[in-house]
């Protein structure tokens, strides 16, 4: 593709307290992002498999989600590329719900179409139990998550 299209995929479960973070981030960064060209988010909320499409259309990916990390509360860490891959084929039930993000990008990779740039912004949550709120730690780590996207967008384009 030639396009350079950027995908934000916010994923996770608005109901189950910090699992949101990626819908959360992905409302922010749909207004940070606005003026930048060929950027789109997308709140995959816990859509799974259906979210294929989306990746494979993408030149580059961003992937925000709560991830156990065995790191501090709201703590925030950015896998590039195949460290990303690694990460999520170590351990692929890392992510706190049940989408399968390593399984979505096993399909995009065996149907050609693994974005060639990718990375995963991953948050520590505190809590995923039911609730709609994000805990003080995560809601105050999404500043940190919505500057690490755009500098990944102009590192990208640079």
């Amino acid at each position: 593709m030639n396009t350079n299209k950027t995908l934000i995929l916010g994923i996770g479960n608005q109901l189950m307290t910090d699992d949101g973070v990626g819908g959360q981030a992905v409302i922010r960064l749909a207004e940070e992002t606005k003026q930048m060209s060929n950027v789109s988010c997308l709140d995959g909320g816990t859509l799974g498999h259906l979210l294929v499409g989306y990746i494979e259309e993408s030149d580059n990916l961003i992937v925000v989600d709560a991830a156990q990390m065995q790191a501090q509360p709201g703590e925030v860490r950015v896998f590039q590329n195949e460290e990303m891959d690694r990460f999520l084929s170590t351990n692929p039930n890392r992510s706190v719900h049940e989408v399968g993000l390593s399984d979505l990008m096993d399909m995009a990779f065996l149907g050609g179409h693994l974005p060639k740039r990718r990375a995963l912004i991953a948050v520590q949550p505190l809590d995923t139990d039911w609730g709609v709120e994000l805990s003080g730690p995560v809601l105050q780590s999404l500043p940190e998550v919505c500057h690490r996207a755009i500098a990944l967008i102009e590192g990208w384009r640079v």
